[in-house]
């Protein structure tokens, strides 16, 4: 047994000495120390859920509901080929409007589809909270004009009908369109790297395969009614229902900044390097397709001499550009959308070089250059957008005014063309539908095939000198 020590003694001036805390408290806690098979059991469960986080953060999510986008572009779609296509000429052949008239109809209601795409692109921001509503409106529009243009007697002058219809038509189809890759912007950022690229290759895909579908939908149902347009329309509405539908949950509101006038929304965009050298990019690319569309059935009928095979030609075309966009957008995830996107342009560029050695009866020749341009034309529809999509994403800019900019460069290539290249080629003494000379056939490839070439060549240099990696701190404030 151990001796205890002795107590020292104490006086008792001594101060006494502070009192002990009982043995129950205690000052630092010791930490209750959990039994070794439960502590290992939640360090591997941490572990796993580290693991789960990492990979959510690397890899796009599985259900992201992509089929819906394509259903909705292919609507999209479809509502844009009857404007430049199928009504003109429904018009002329079931009401006897003369081609002068329209003609001067089409040209106003081109003018006013240019110009009010910047106000529709301010509209769709400011309307931004109410978006699911705004596009249901929108929709319901764009369907009830199909029907009032193929569904419905005029009521009043055909051409008059026309108009009205037309104009709502392609109002809610340039909103609708505007607010659709505005949005697009956002869902990308939720698909993970390459997010962009993974997206276009949906919508674009749907898109083009709704152009398909229109081209071809009044050929194919004309055996099965006698009113083939009305059918279309009327299948163009429950189309329309069924898309709305499955894109319900993908309109996300937020609030918009309030701007002083429209213009306010369009400086970010202006104001950014990177996104006006896009825009440039965007109109110096998308104007050959302008040209060749402009001039496809002159080329056809009068310098190939192939009536009756415009129809098929354009299908290949569209189809081809169709099944290429899944293929440019993988090659776009694995190498980068700008080398992939140069080496489309110079396919392109190939296919217009091989078009100015054709002459009459070259079908075979032509429906190959159909199908590479197509594919070429499908890079185009999906990458360029998505590097434009990335841009403002970066920056944090206004996606639906930047949008409604975007479309008005596409659609004023169209209109450009349309204003130069007809009375070029009327100076040069092409007559449609008449015999030419060899010269005016002449004039007519070179402009259909060699001008593209030298407006595709200017898109080049410029995609070549512009740096994609730019960050937001490049732009200037």
């Amino acid at each position: 047994m151990t001796a205890r020590r002795p107590r020292p003694k104490t006086s008792p001036d001594d101060p006494a000495p502070p009192a002990r805390p009982p043995s129950s408290v205690r000052k630092y806690p010791r930490r209750r120390q959990a039994p070794e098979p439960v502590a290992r059991a939640a360090r591997a469960e941490a572990g796993q859920e580290a693991c789960a986080d990492r990979r959510s953060m690397s890899q796009p999510p599985m259900t992201a509901r992509l089929p819906a986008w394509s259903l909705f572009a292919a609507l999209i779609a479809m509502a844009g080929l009857p404007i430049y296509i199928h009504a003109p000429k429904f018009y002329i052949d079931s009401y006897g409007t003369t081609l002068a008239a329209m003609g001067l109809t089409l040209a106003g209601l081109r003018l006013v589809d240019v110009v009010q795409d910047p106000l529709l692109g301010w509209l769709a921001e400011r309307t931004r909270p109410r978006r699911r509503l705004t596009i249901a409106a929108a929709t319901a529009l764009m369907a009830a004009a199909m029907l009032a243009l193929f569904a419905v007697a005029p009521p009043i002058a055909p051409l008059a009908w026309f108009a009205l219809s037309l104009t709502a038509l392609f109002s809610a189809f340039s909103f609708l369109t505007i607010c659709f890759y505005a949005e697009g912007v956002t869902k990308a950022q939720t698909l993970g790297a390459q997010g962009h690229i993974r997206l276009a290759g949906w919508r674009e895909g749907g898109s083009l395969l709704g152009v398909c579908l229109a081209a071809t939908a009044p050929v194919a149902l004309a055996p099965l009614t006698a009113t083939p347009f009305t059918a279309f329309a009327l299948i163009f509405a429950a189309f329309a229902l069924a898309a709305t539908l499955a894109m319900r949950q993908e309109w996300q509101g937020a609030g918009a900044e309030p701007a002083a006038n429209p213009f306010e929304l369009f400086r970010p965009a202006l104001a950014d390097p990177l996104s006006r050298r896009l825009l440039l990019i965007a109109l110096l690319n998308a104007s050959p397709v302008a040209v060749t569309s402009t001039l496809f059935l002159f080329f056809v009928e009068s310098r190939l001499a192939l009536p009756g095979w415009e129809g098929p030609l354009l299908l290949l075309f569209f189809l081809a550009a169709a099944a290429s966009t899944p293929l440019w957008s993988l090659l776009a995830r694995r190498h980068g959308p700008k080398p992939v996107l140069l080496s489309a342009m110079l396919l392109a560029i190939a296919s217009f070089l091989w078009t100015l050695s054709l002459g009459t009866g070259d079908l075979v020749p032509f429906a190959l250059i159909c199908a590479a341009s197509g594919a070429a034309l499908g890079a185009d529809l999906t990458l360029l957008p998505a590097i434009f999509a990335q841009r403002l994403a970066q920056t944090g800019t206004p996606e639906a005014a930047a949008f409604g900019l975007w479309s008005f460069v596409s659609k004023l290539s169209l209109a450009l063309a349309a204003l130069t290249i007809l009375p070029a080629l009327q100076t040069a003494g092409f007559r449609p539908g008449a015999t030419n000379t060899e010269s005016a056939l002449r004039a007519l490839t070179l402009i259909y095939a060699g001008l593209p070439c030298v407006l595709k060549l200017t898109a080049i240099a410029l995609l070549a000198r512009t740096r994609l990696d730019m960050t937001p701190k490049d732009a200037p404030r």
